[in-house]
């Protein structure tokens, strides 16, 4: 399966849907996962972090959304991220 963690959208909401660690473990649970850069940085997780977790990172939330079969957030899609489910 393909997981998707879009950056959360919604006013002042900082986290992120999976950690780097639960990135490592559905990688090797032999899921693909991708991350959109930046996603972590309000939690201080770095792209890189993800990407030694073995995640892919697209330069946006539309290209997650395409490549994904299941997008994991933190708050519930806003207008514009419904659009693209």
């Amino acid at each position: 399966m393909r997981v998707g963690v879009p950056k959360e959208t919604k006013v002042h909401e900082y986290r992120v849907g999976l950690t780097p660690a639960s990135v490592a473990e559905l990688v090797a649970a032999g899921h693909e996962v991708v991350v959109e850069t930046g996603a972590g940085n309000g939690i201080d997780c770095p792209d890189k972090a993800s990407v030694k977790a073995g995640a892919k990172t697209p330069p946006d939330g539309a290209a997650v959304f395409k490549a994904a079969d299941m997008i994991v957030k933190v708050k519930e899609p806003q207008a514009q991220e419904i659009a693209l489910l």
